[in-house]
């Protein structure tokens, strides 16, 4: 990274948003992954500049959310990092209405909508990601989808340009969009949910988080679950019946709770988890004859 593109960013973005050689450990749920050139915490307003500045200076950038999907590689991010943080005023609710900044947790959200008596948002609340995150993967649990509840989102395209985007052209579908595809950053999400009572939409969030709690492996740094869902299959239960419960690439496990997911039991590298889930992937087609789709999305250099 040059002088000059430094220089130039702090111009930008505030010099305590901007981290060289950020180890990217600290910015993921599976607590791996070596430097990035340069991690950015954008405001949105700046966003543009920052684009423009990395299109001029030839910089490639990545963006990231809470890092909960993602498995970043040893030896880094070559280029800019760009964290979406969520701002101040960052959740409001009119009507039944909420809007949230793309860098709100999940969580937040789905309290904030609690807190205004409504519902719809529950299956949401236990889901460790970013508003903006989980619009971009149409996250979705007990149930329930981001598309289920999605109105229209903010973006900012490659070309700087911000514009509003209604959820029905988002080609919103099994944890998957087009906004990827497109390169757009999401900025804003305007979500439409229903009048409820908070207490049966608290007593509803509680019961999800302990059926979390009661089947997943909390305990240890993970991405979730690791594998799509396969038509007609459940990750979990193929990865089992393979033989692989408890199966380990270094400080890398399948879990012995819950088979569908891969966690760091302390000492993983990113290689370790990616040599899992390959012989993963391996034997569960061998024995069975499905493929199974990665639902963490690689980064980085391994």
């Amino acid at each position: 990274m040059t002088e000059q593109f430094l220089t130039e960013l702090e111009t930008i973005v505030e010099k305590d948003r901007i981290f060289e050689n950020e180890p990217m450990k600290k910015h993921t749920t599976f607590r791996v992954g070596g430097p990035a050139d340069v991690l950015i915490q954008p405001r949105k307003e700046e966003l543009p500049g920052v684009l423009e500045l990395c299109k001029k200076q030839e910089v490639p950038f990545y963006i990231i959310g809470n890092g909960s999907n993602l498995l970043v590689g040893d030896k880094g991010i070559r280029g800019v990092v760009l964290e979406m943080s969520a701002g101040e005023e960052a959740v409001t609710v009119g009507g039944t209405t909420l809007r949230a900044a793309a860098g709100v947790m999940l969580s937040k959200a789905a309290n904030a909508a609690a807190g205004a008596g409504l519902t719809g948002m529950e299956f949401a609340a236990g889901i460790p990601g970013t508003v903006g995150g989980a619009v971009v993967m149409n996250a979705g649990a007990y149930g329930g989808e981001m598309k289920d509840i999605l109105v229209s989102v903010t973006v900012v395209d490659e070309h700087g340009t911000t514009k509003e985007v209604k959820a029905e052209d988002l080609e919103l579908g099994y944890r998957q969009s087009n906004i990827l595809k497109n390169h757009w950053i999401v900025t804003e999400a305007v979500l439409q949910l229903a009048e409820g009572e908070e207490r049966a939409i608290r007593e509803k969030m509680n019961t999800l988080a302990e059926q979390r709690r009661e089947k997943q492996p909390l305990q240890y740094p993970s991405a979730g679950s690791t594998f799509k869902r396969p038509e007609g299959y459940f990750a979990g239960k193929l990865i089992m019946d393979a033989g692989l419960r408890g199966h380990r690439a270094g400080g890398a496990q399948v879990s012995e709770k819950h088979c569908g997911f891969v966690i760091n039991t302390g000492d993983a590298t990113a290689a370790d988890i990616r040599r899992l889930m390959e012989e993963v992937t391996a034997e569960v087609e061998r024995q069975f004859g499905v493929t199974l789709e990665p639902e963490v999305k690689m980064l980085g250099e391994f």
